[in-house]
């Protein structure tokens, strides 16, 4: 999927390291110790991802001069997405994500979605209750994913919390960094919002996402996001750069989440950045944009 991973495990493995970064971040090992250190994840006995993503971060070290990684193909999130769906709240939700930070981010955050509403990488519908439905706040959902599986998931929370009986909700399967526009049409939506979906797309399938998102969004309309951020903390984020690539293979799914969100909204063109929060020392943020 394109995808609403909640990379919770990202930020507690980089938390748990910071107590060491100082003694690794300027150090380069040597290539057998680098060896050493990356074999065992290969036959790490733990399946949660959060698991697997905070033994890649504490165990990894600098690894200077790697390539960065490539992003998964639409083709790939689909079929990896559509795998996992079933269990993929496990993975990306619950106490962890809740002890971090992140579902309080989202309800401050999506409280303020209104209107007709797109949400791309909507997974299995984690963001749902985080809407505002009284009052007529939110009028319509049209809901993204490039996973069946995924959607079908979305599907099944929809029927559960009875969201279909008050408001109009579409399902899309389609690929958010070149579909949009040509699938739903220019200027549709009031709000349009995407939550841990961008770190999978890779950078320049980021900017393309959210100059997608900025199409289909009316004039003066707003796009609301949290993401995967790099860390405001200069050796943490230092850490983040030369251990992406590594955590993105091994158990992050493709997901890159040492990104400069803010400075692709800043590029992207109709679009302004408003308002921006860093949470988690800034290894996660929310941002409100508008459309001018």
């Amino acid at each position: 999927m394109i995808l609403s991973a909640i990379n919770a495990a990202t930020l507690l493995g980089l938390m748990i390291s910071l107590p060491a970064l100082s003694s690794l971040a300027f150090v380069p090992p040597s290539e057998n110790s680098r060896m050493q250190k990356i074999a065992p994840l290969f036959h790490h006995p733990m399946n949660d991802r959060r698991a697997i993503i905070a033994s890649t971060i504490s165990t990894v070290p600098v690894l200077a001069g790697i390539s960065s990684s490539s992003a998964i193909t639409p083709e790939q999130a689909s079929k990896s997405y559509d795998t996992y769906a079933e269990t993929y709240d496990n993975l990306d939700g619950g106490n962890i994500a809740s002890s971090l930070g992140i579902d309080e981010a989202r309800k401050n955050l999506l409280s303020m979605a209104k209107g007709d509403v797109l949400e791309i990488g909507v997974g299995t519908g984690l963001n749902l209750d985080s809407y505002r439905f009284d009052d007529n706040t939110v009028r319509s959902l049209t809901l993204v994913d490039i996973s069946e599986g995924m959607l079908s998931q979305a599907k099944l929370r929809i029927r559960q919390m009875g969201i279909a009986d008050s408001i109009p909700v579409k399902f899309v399967r389609a690929d958010a960094t070149s579909d949009l526009v040509s699938l739903l049409g220019e200027n549709k939506f009031d709000t349009a919002v995407d939550t841990f979906s961008l770190c999978v797309m890779g950078n320049e399938g980021a900017k393309r996402c959210l100059q997608e998102m900025t199409g289909v969004v009316r004039k003066g309309g707003q796009i609301l996001l949290i993401e995967n951020t790099r860390a405001s903390n200069p050796i943490l984020g230092y850490y983040q750069d030369i251990t992406a690539s590594t955590a993105a293979d091994v158990g992050g799914k493709g997901c890159l989440y040492n990104q400069n969100v803010g400075e692709m909204i800043q590029q992207t063109k109709g679009l302004r950045l408003e308002k921006e929060v860093a949470f988690a020392a800034g290894l996660f943020r929310s941002f409100a944009c508008q459309k001018i």
